[in-house]
């Protein structure tokens, strides 16, 4: 009895070219495609997200009672980078800063941020004295502090490009009356919004009073010379 021979390839039997071979063969240079597309859009929005973070904005966090009661231990903020490449820093400003180079030798890390807020500018004369802030001997008004300093400071003149610090809890803070004066340089941005806690969600002003009580600083010319702290 003669074998039955083999199917021949063109004897239509499916077993001679399988169906589903093509179908593998094209989807998978459109898989590998789009996972690529979906890499290059997370790399591009990383890359975005870093360039805002380093020139226009960057979010920060409260550890410390020195701006009470302005902002409290936990509050979450938006600070702003671009302002101060138009204008100067205003009197009043809530900033957030590198720590000089004093408080580097103490042990404070570049990257350990304090936020202040600015009450001298360059060319003006501040002390403190009767438990109140003067500024080129005009008295403050800060409806904003926790209480009035406990300490006194004898008048220290603001030199060009820097900054007299202060924060709101006058009596638990380690600022300008403690180790100086800030340079420019340090600084990092402007704190301009509160977004945690949800009940104090909105923007950060400065109080208007404390500019209206010090007469303006010198112009330059005249003059010789991911958490905050």
């Amino acid at each position: 009895m003669p074998l039955n021979s083999p199917p021949s390839a063109d004897s239509g039997s499916s077993e001679a070219k399988p169906l589903s071979s093509p179908v593998i063969e094209e989807t998978k240079p459109g898989f590998w495609r789009s996972q690529r597309e979906n890499v290059q859009i997370v790399v591009i929005a990383l890359g975005l997200a870093l360039l805002l973070r380093m020139f226009v904005a960057e979010p920060r966090f409260i550890p410390s009672d020195s701006m009470v009661p302005t902002l409290q231990v936990g509050d979450r903020l938006v600070v702003e980078k671009v302002s101060y490449r138009l204008h100067t820093p205003e009197q009043g400003d809530i900033i957030v800063f590198e720590p000089p180079a004093v408080l580097q030798e103490f042990g404070y890390g570049k990257d350990q941020a304090f936020i202040k807020r600015i009450i001298g500018l360059p060319g003006q004369t501040v002390e403190v004295r009767d438990r109140q802030v003067f500024v080129n001997q005009q008295p403050l008004i800060e409806p904003y502090i926790a209480a009035a300093p406990s300490y006194t400071m004898p008048p220290v003149t603001v030199p060009a490009e820097s900054y007299f610090v202060m924060g709101d809890n006058r009596n638990n803070s380690n600022d300008s009356h403690v180790w100086g004066f800030l340079p420019r340089r340090n600084i990092i941005g402007r704190a301009v919004f509160r977004f945690f806690p949800l009940d104090q969600f909105g923007a950060v002003v400065p109080t208007p009073d404390i500019a209206a009580s010090a007469p303006a600083a010198l112009s330059s010319t005249a003059l010789e010379t991911q958490e905050v702290q």
